[in-house]
Protein backbone atom coordinates (compact mmCIF):
# COMPACT_ATOMS: atom_id res chain seq x y z
CA UNK A 1 0.00 0.00 0.00
CA UNK A 2 1.05 3.56 -0.59
CA UNK A 3 1.71 5.70 2.23
CA UNK A 4 -0.99 8.54 3.92
CA UNK A 5 0.12 11.59 2.09
CA UNK A 6 2.48 9.74 -0.36
CA UNK A 7 1.74 8.82 -3.90
CA UNK A 8 3.22 6.74 -6.96
CA UNK A 9 3.57 8.63 -9.65
CA UNK A 10 4.16 7.01 -13.54
CA UNK A 11 3.75 7.92 -16.84
CA UNK A 12 0.98 6.55 -19.29
CA UNK A 13 1.72 6.96 -22.72
CA UNK A 14 -0.71 6.64 -25.97
CA UNK A 15 2.18 5.38 -28.06
CA UNK A 16 1.52 7.24 -30.78
CA UNK A 17 3.64 7.39 -34.31
CA UNK A 18 3.50 9.44 -37.06
CA UNK A 19 5.61 11.23 -40.11
CA UNK A 20 4.13 14.57 -39.08
CA UNK A 21 6.49 17.34 -39.14
CA UNK A 22 7.86 17.46 -35.14
CA UNK A 23 7.74 14.50 -34.76
CA UNK A 24 10.71 11.75 -33.53
CA UNK A 25 8.41 8.69 -33.20
CA UNK A 26 7.82 7.74 -37.00
CA UNK A 27 7.22 4.46 -37.14
CA UNK A 28 5.36 1.48 -34.87
CA UNK A 29 9.40 0.33 -34.53
CA UNK A 30 10.30 3.65 -32.71
CA UNK A 31 6.81 3.39 -30.71
CA UNK A 32 7.69 0.05 -28.95
CA UNK A 33 11.80 1.16 -28.61
CA UNK A 34 11.32 4.55 -27.32
CA UNK A 35 8.49 2.95 -25.17
CA UNK A 36 10.78 0.43 -23.95
CA UNK A 37 13.97 2.94 -23.44
CA UNK A 38 11.30 5.78 -21.80
CA UNK A 39 10.44 3.00 -19.12
CA UNK A 40 14.31 2.62 -17.81
CA UNK A 41 14.49 6.09 -17.77
CA UNK A 42 11.92 6.56 -15.59
CA UNK A 43 12.82 3.87 -13.16
CA UNK A 44 16.39 5.44 -13.41
CA UNK A 45 14.65 8.75 -12.60
CA UNK A 46 12.62 7.35 -9.56
CA UNK A 47 9.34 6.75 -10.98
CA UNK A 48 7.38 4.59 -9.64
CA UNK A 49 5.42 3.54 -12.95
CA UNK A 50 5.17 2.85 -17.11
CA UNK A 51 1.92 2.45 -18.19
CA UNK A 52 0.93 2.42 -22.09
CA UNK A 53 -2.83 2.80 -23.51
CA UNK A 54 -4.12 0.00 -25.90
CA UNK A 55 -5.94 1.36 -29.25
CA UNK A 56 -6.71 -1.00 -32.13
CA UNK A 57 -6.46 0.19 -35.73
CA UNK A 58 -4.54 3.17 -34.98
CA UNK A 59 -0.99 4.07 -35.07
CA UNK A 60 -0.87 3.73 -31.52
CA UNK A 61 0.59 1.00 -29.53
CA UNK A 62 -1.93 -2.28 -29.80
CA UNK A 63 -0.67 -5.41 -28.19
CA UNK A 64 0.97 -4.95 -24.62
CA UNK A 65 1.99 -8.25 -23.55
CA UNK A 66 5.20 -8.13 -25.63
CA UNK A 67 6.16 -4.79 -24.94
CA UNK A 68 5.34 -4.86 -21.32
CA UNK A 69 7.39 -8.43 -21.43
CA UNK A 70 10.19 -6.77 -22.78
CA UNK A 71 10.45 -3.90 -20.24
CA UNK A 72 10.08 -6.48 -17.79
CA UNK A 73 12.95 -7.82 -18.87
CA UNK A 74 15.12 -4.34 -18.90
CA UNK A 75 13.98 -3.14 -15.58
CA UNK A 76 13.74 -4.52 -12.17
CA UNK A 77 11.71 -1.70 -9.83
CA UNK A 78 8.90 -0.24 -11.57
CA UNK A 79 5.26 -1.33 -12.17
CA UNK A 80 4.87 -1.82 -15.43
CA UNK A 81 1.27 -1.51 -16.61
CA UNK A 82 -1.67 -0.30 -19.16
CA UNK A 83 -4.66 2.04 -19.11
CA UNK A 84 -6.33 0.51 -20.86
CA UNK A 85 -6.84 -2.89 -22.52
CA UNK A 86 -10.52 -3.21 -24.50
CA UNK A 87 -11.90 -6.27 -23.11
CA UNK A 88 -14.36 -6.37 -26.08
CA UNK A 89 -11.63 -7.57 -28.34
CA UNK A 90 -9.80 -9.97 -25.72
CA UNK A 91 -9.98 -13.83 -25.51
CA UNK A 92 -10.20 -13.92 -21.73
CA UNK A 93 -7.93 -17.56 -21.91
CA UNK A 94 -5.20 -16.54 -23.86
CA UNK A 95 -4.99 -13.30 -22.02
CA UNK A 96 -4.50 -14.71 -18.89
CA UNK A 97 -1.74 -16.87 -20.43
CA UNK A 98 -0.06 -13.86 -21.98
CA UNK A 99 -0.26 -11.96 -18.83
CA UNK A 100 1.03 -14.47 -16.46
CA UNK A 101 3.82 -15.25 -18.53
CA UNK A 102 4.89 -11.21 -18.65
CA UNK A 103 3.93 -10.84 -14.66
CA UNK A 104 6.87 -14.02 -14.19
CA UNK A 105 9.27 -12.37 -16.42
CA UNK A 106 8.99 -8.89 -14.64
CA UNK A 107 8.94 -10.67 -11.40
CA UNK A 108 5.43 -9.75 -10.30
CA UNK A 109 5.10 -5.84 -11.54
CA UNK A 110 2.34 -6.29 -13.64
CA UNK A 111 -0.28 -3.78 -13.06
CA UNK A 112 -3.09 -4.57 -15.67
CA UNK A 113 -6.04 -1.71 -16.60
CA UNK A 114 -8.59 -3.36 -18.39
CA UNK A 115 -12.18 -1.44 -19.70
CA UNK A 116 -15.22 -2.09 -21.70
CA UNK A 117 -13.09 0.43 -24.31
CA UNK A 118 -13.50 3.72 -25.97
CA UNK A 119 -14.26 4.73 -29.14
CA UNK A 120 -13.09 3.10 -31.75
CA UNK A 121 -11.51 3.97 -35.16
CA UNK A 122 -13.42 1.50 -37.05
CA UNK A 123 -17.12 0.52 -36.73
CA UNK A 124 -17.47 -2.51 -34.21
CA UNK A 125 -13.81 -3.29 -34.47
CA UNK A 126 -14.07 -6.40 -31.73
CA UNK A 127 -15.98 -7.77 -34.60
CA UNK A 128 -12.92 -8.40 -36.85
CA UNK A 129 -11.36 -10.17 -33.93
CA UNK A 130 -14.23 -12.67 -33.66
CA UNK A 131 -16.19 -11.40 -31.18
CA UNK A 132 -19.86 -10.78 -31.09
CA UNK A 133 -22.33 -9.86 -28.14
CA UNK A 134 -24.54 -12.60 -27.37
CA UNK A 135 -28.32 -12.55 -27.63
CA UNK A 136 -29.61 -9.43 -25.86
CA UNK A 137 -25.84 -8.23 -24.88
CA UNK A 138 -24.46 -5.09 -25.68
CA UNK A 139 -20.93 -4.81 -26.85
CA UNK A 140 -20.07 -3.11 -22.99
CA UNK A 141 -21.87 -6.27 -21.64
CA UNK A 142 -19.47 -8.88 -23.71
CA UNK A 143 -16.17 -6.93 -21.96
CA UNK A 144 -17.66 -7.42 -18.58
CA UNK A 145 -18.81 -10.59 -19.39
CA UNK A 146 -14.72 -11.49 -20.77
CA UNK A 147 -13.54 -9.89 -17.66
CA UNK A 148 -15.31 -11.71 -15.48
CA UNK A 149 -13.92 -14.72 -17.15
CA UNK A 150 -10.29 -13.15 -16.79
CA UNK A 151 -10.71 -12.38 -13.33
CA UNK A 152 -12.32 -16.12 -12.39
CA UNK A 153 -9.24 -18.22 -14.20
CA UNK A 154 -6.32 -15.76 -13.06
CA UNK A 155 -7.33 -17.30 -9.48
CA UNK A 156 -5.29 -20.53 -9.95
CA UNK A 157 -8.00 -22.86 -10.10
CA UNK A 158 -8.10 -26.38 -12.20
CA UNK A 159 -11.41 -26.13 -14.23
CA UNK A 160 -10.42 -28.10 -17.20
CA UNK A 161 -10.97 -31.85 -17.18
CA UNK A 162 -7.60 -33.46 -18.03
CA UNK A 163 -7.31 -36.20 -21.24
CA UNK A 164 -6.75 -39.64 -20.10
CA UNK A 165 -3.92 -40.40 -21.95
CA UNK A 166 -1.72 -36.95 -22.11
CA UNK A 167 1.14 -36.02 -24.33
CA UNK A 168 2.74 -35.17 -20.97
CA UNK A 169 1.75 -36.21 -17.36
CA UNK A 170 -0.68 -33.90 -15.39
CA UNK A 171 -0.79 -32.84 -11.63
CA UNK A 172 -4.22 -34.71 -10.51
CA UNK A 173 -7.55 -33.25 -10.82
CA UNK A 174 -8.91 -30.65 -12.41
CA UNK A 175 -6.05 -28.06 -15.09
CA UNK A 176 -5.26 -24.48 -14.08
CA UNK A 177 -4.21 -22.49 -17.78
CA UNK A 178 -0.29 -22.19 -17.23
CA UNK A 179 1.46 -20.10 -16.46
CA UNK A 180 0.23 -18.88 -13.75
CA UNK A 181 1.47 -16.08 -11.93
CA UNK A 182 0.20 -15.71 -8.05
CA UNK A 183 -0.87 -12.33 -7.22
CA UNK A 184 -1.83 -11.27 -10.55
CA UNK A 185 -5.18 -11.65 -9.90
CA UNK A 186 -4.97 -8.37 -7.11
CA UNK A 187 -2.96 -6.51 -9.97
CA UNK A 188 -6.39 -5.59 -12.06
CA UNK A 189 -7.47 -2.68 -12.45
CA UNK A 190 -11.23 -1.01 -14.06
CA UNK A 191 -10.65 1.92 -15.91
CA UNK A 192 -14.20 3.59 -15.24
CA UNK A 193 -16.13 6.03 -16.98
CA UNK A 194 -18.84 6.09 -14.59
CA UNK A 195 -19.60 5.98 -10.84
CA UNK A 196 -22.05 3.19 -11.82
CA UNK A 197 -19.21 0.96 -13.35
CA UNK A 198 -16.72 1.93 -10.74
CA UNK A 199 -18.97 0.45 -7.90
CA UNK A 200 -19.33 -2.66 -9.88
CA UNK A 201 -15.36 -3.05 -10.22
CA UNK A 202 -15.56 -2.60 -6.42
CA UNK A 203 -17.49 -5.28 -6.27
CA UNK A 204 -15.37 -7.56 -8.22
CA UNK A 205 -12.38 -6.79 -6.43
CA UNK A 206 -10.43 -4.52 -8.98
CA UNK A 207 -8.64 -1.57 -8.50
CA UNK A 208 -9.90 1.52 -10.32
CA UNK A 209 -8.35 3.55 -12.89
CA UNK A 210 -10.16 6.71 -13.92
CA UNK A 211 -8.46 8.85 -16.66
CA UNK A 212 -9.35 12.42 -18.00
CA UNK A 213 -11.54 11.87 -19.36
CA UNK A 214 -15.33 10.41 -17.89
CA UNK A 215 -19.13 10.29 -18.58
CA UNK A 216 -20.70 14.13 -17.35
CA UNK A 217 -23.07 12.73 -14.35
CA UNK A 218 -23.47 15.82 -12.27
CA UNK A 219 -22.69 19.10 -14.68
CA UNK A 220 -19.81 20.01 -11.85
CA UNK A 221 -15.91 19.98 -12.99
CA UNK A 222 -13.81 16.80 -13.75
CA UNK A 223 -11.87 16.44 -10.87
CA UNK A 224 -14.99 17.08 -8.12
CA UNK A 225 -16.89 14.12 -10.21
CA UNK A 226 -13.78 11.89 -10.17
CA UNK A 227 -13.68 12.17 -6.42
CA UNK A 228 -17.16 11.44 -5.77
CA UNK A 229 -17.10 8.66 -8.12
CA UNK A 230 -13.85 7.49 -6.08
CA UNK A 231 -15.99 7.59 -2.71
CA UNK A 232 -18.77 5.84 -4.02
CA UNK A 233 -16.37 2.88 -5.14
CA UNK A 234 -14.27 2.95 -2.32
CA UNK A 235 -17.53 2.51 -0.56
CA UNK A 236 -18.88 -0.47 -2.67
CA UNK A 237 -15.38 -2.29 -1.85
CA UNK A 238 -15.88 -1.68 2.00
CA UNK A 239 -19.30 -2.84 1.33
CA UNK A 240 -18.15 -6.18 -0.83
CA UNK A 241 -16.21 -6.81 2.68
CA UNK A 242 -12.90 -7.60 0.24
CA UNK A 243 -9.61 -7.86 3.03
CA UNK A 244 -7.05 -5.99 1.25
CA UNK A 245 -7.44 -2.11 0.64
CA UNK A 246 -7.56 -1.22 -3.42
CA UNK A 247 -5.78 1.23 -5.03
CA UNK A 248 -6.92 4.27 -7.09
CA UNK A 249 -5.80 6.15 -10.02
CA UNK A 250 -6.26 9.26 -11.88
CA UNK A 251 -4.65 10.49 -15.12
CA UNK A 252 -4.27 14.09 -15.83
CA UNK A 253 -1.56 15.74 -18.56
CA UNK A 254 0.75 17.82 -16.16
CA UNK A 255 4.04 20.14 -17.38
CA UNK A 256 6.40 22.16 -14.99
CA UNK A 257 7.39 24.82 -16.93
CA UNK A 258 11.25 25.18 -16.20
CA UNK A 259 12.52 25.72 -19.80
CA UNK A 260 12.35 27.83 -23.06
CA UNK A 261 11.15 24.51 -24.34
CA UNK A 262 8.58 23.64 -22.26
CA UNK A 263 6.98 27.03 -23.02
CA UNK A 264 7.42 26.63 -26.51
CA UNK A 265 5.60 23.89 -26.38
CA UNK A 266 3.10 24.19 -23.60
CA UNK A 267 2.91 27.66 -22.58
CA UNK A 268 -0.36 27.92 -24.44
CA UNK A 269 -1.78 24.82 -23.35
CA UNK A 270 -5.73 24.84 -23.16
CA UNK A 271 -6.17 24.42 -19.13
CA UNK A 272 -10.25 24.27 -18.98
CA UNK A 273 -12.35 21.00 -18.66
CA UNK A 274 -14.45 20.57 -22.29
CA UNK A 275 -17.55 19.11 -22.51
CA UNK A 276 -18.22 17.37 -25.39
CA UNK A 277 -20.72 13.76 -27.01
CA UNK A 278 -18.34 10.51 -27.27
CA UNK A 279 -20.98 8.76 -28.73
CA UNK A 280 -24.79 9.54 -29.75
CA UNK A 281 -25.84 8.98 -26.15
CA UNK A 282 -23.36 9.40 -23.87
CA UNK A 283 -22.32 13.43 -22.96
CA UNK A 284 -18.59 13.25 -21.56
CA UNK A 285 -16.32 15.94 -19.65
CA UNK A 286 -12.83 16.06 -20.99
CA UNK A 287 -10.08 17.19 -18.08
CA UNK A 288 -7.91 20.11 -18.38
CA UNK A 289 -4.26 20.17 -18.45
CA UNK A 290 -2.17 21.87 -16.34
CA UNK A 291 1.06 23.66 -17.50
CA UNK A 292 2.40 26.00 -15.36
CA UNK A 293 5.52 26.86 -13.19
CA UNK A 294 6.48 24.68 -10.40
CA UNK A 295 5.18 27.13 -7.58
CA UNK A 296 1.97 27.68 -9.45
CA UNK A 297 1.00 23.90 -10.45
CA UNK A 298 2.08 22.90 -6.94
CA UNK A 299 -1.00 25.02 -6.32
CA UNK A 300 -3.29 24.10 -8.52
CA UNK A 301 -2.84 20.37 -7.80
CA UNK A 302 -3.33 20.87 -3.86
CA UNK A 303 -6.64 21.93 -5.25
CA UNK A 304 -7.62 19.09 -7.51
CA UNK A 305 -9.85 16.94 -5.69
CA UNK A 306 -9.36 13.49 -7.51
CA UNK A 307 -5.80 13.75 -7.36
CA UNK A 308 -5.48 14.17 -3.38
CA UNK A 309 -8.37 11.16 -3.09
CA UNK A 310 -6.02 8.69 -5.17
CA UNK A 311 -3.34 7.12 -4.07
CA UNK A 312 -1.40 6.94 -7.83
CA UNK A 313 -1.01 9.64 -10.11
CA UNK A 314 -0.37 8.89 -14.00
CA UNK A 315 0.96 11.99 -16.36
CA UNK A 316 0.12 11.34 -19.88
CA UNK A 317 3.14 11.82 -22.15
CA UNK A 318 3.33 13.50 -25.35
CA UNK A 319 5.43 10.40 -26.55
CA UNK A 320 6.50 11.75 -30.13
CA UNK A 321 8.93 14.61 -29.01
CA UNK A 322 10.77 11.66 -28.15
CA UNK A 323 12.46 10.13 -24.90
CA UNK A 324 14.93 12.55 -23.58
CA UNK A 325 11.96 15.29 -23.84
CA UNK A 326 9.76 12.87 -22.02
CA UNK A 327 12.13 11.55 -19.17
CA UNK A 328 12.31 15.58 -18.70
CA UNK A 329 8.77 16.34 -18.04
CA UNK A 330 8.45 13.26 -15.78
CA UNK A 331 12.15 14.80 -14.06
CA UNK A 332 10.35 18.35 -13.61
CA UNK A 333 7.36 16.90 -11.43
CA UNK A 334 9.19 14.21 -9.81
CA UNK A 335 12.04 17.21 -8.63
CA UNK A 336 9.86 20.51 -8.36
CA UNK A 337 6.39 19.40 -7.92
CA UNK A 338 5.79 16.07 -5.79
CA UNK A 339 8.32 17.20 -2.94
CA UNK A 340 6.65 20.27 -2.38
CA UNK A 341 2.61 18.38 -2.64
CA UNK A 342 4.04 15.61 -0.04
CA UNK A 343 3.81 13.19 -2.35
CA UNK A 344 8.10 12.43 -1.91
Amino acid sequence: MVEPGMKKIGFLSFGHWSTGAGSRTRSAADALSQSIDLAVAAEELGADGAYFRVHHFARQLASPFPLLSAIGARTSRIEIGTAVIDMRYENPMYFAEDAGAADLISGGRLQLGISRGSPEQVIDGWRYFGYEPAEGESDADMARRHTEVLLAVLRGQGFAEPNPRPMFPNPPGLLRLEPHSEGLRERIWWGSGSNATSVWAAKLGMNLQSSTLKDDESGEPLHIQQRKQIEAYREAWREAGHEREPRVSVSRSIFALTSDLDRAYFGNADTDDHIGMIDENTRAIFGRSYAAEPDVLVKQLAEDEAIQAADTLLLTVPNQLGVDYNAHVLESILTHVAPELGWR
